[in-house]
């Protein structure tokens, strides 16, 4: 007996699925440093971070991220601006709480990629 069920779409088998859960397991990371640096909006963050890889990581929207970092009190709203468009841009800035968040996030992605590195004989 022949069963035509419909067949769930592979999660893994491409190598650009690495690209999108590295993208997604980083993204904290990149706005915390980004907003280390200085306050920014989130257009503004995401435009920096496509620029700084060369345009290897961009962005939709960094929308999910920024609510879950400032629930969890790591970013705060900096200040509201009006822009020349008439659009209320949203700044943000790091707390205190977020930028020892972000050390810790630094310490733990390099102990992994240097393990990474060791276990694919990279070094």
């Amino acid at each position: 007996m022949i069963c035509n069920m419909a067949r769930k779409e592979k999660t893994s088998g491409s190598p650009a699925n690495i690209q999108i859960a590295l993208k997604k397991a980083t993204t904290e990371m990149m706005v915390l440093h980004l907003l280390r640096q200085k306050p920014m909006y989130t257009y503004e963050m995401m435009n920096a971070i496509e620029e700084r890889s060369g345009g290897d990581i961009v962005f939709n929207t960094l929308y999910l991220s920024i609510y879950r970092l400032e629930e969890n009190g790591y970013i705060r709203e900096h200040e509201k601006v009006m822009s020349e468009d008439n659009r209320v841009r949203i700044y943000f800035a790091i707390t205190d709480a977020g930028s020892a968040y972000f050390d810790e996030l630094v310490k733990g992605y390099l102990r992994y990629t240097a393990a990474l590195a060791r276990v694919l004989e990279l070094d």
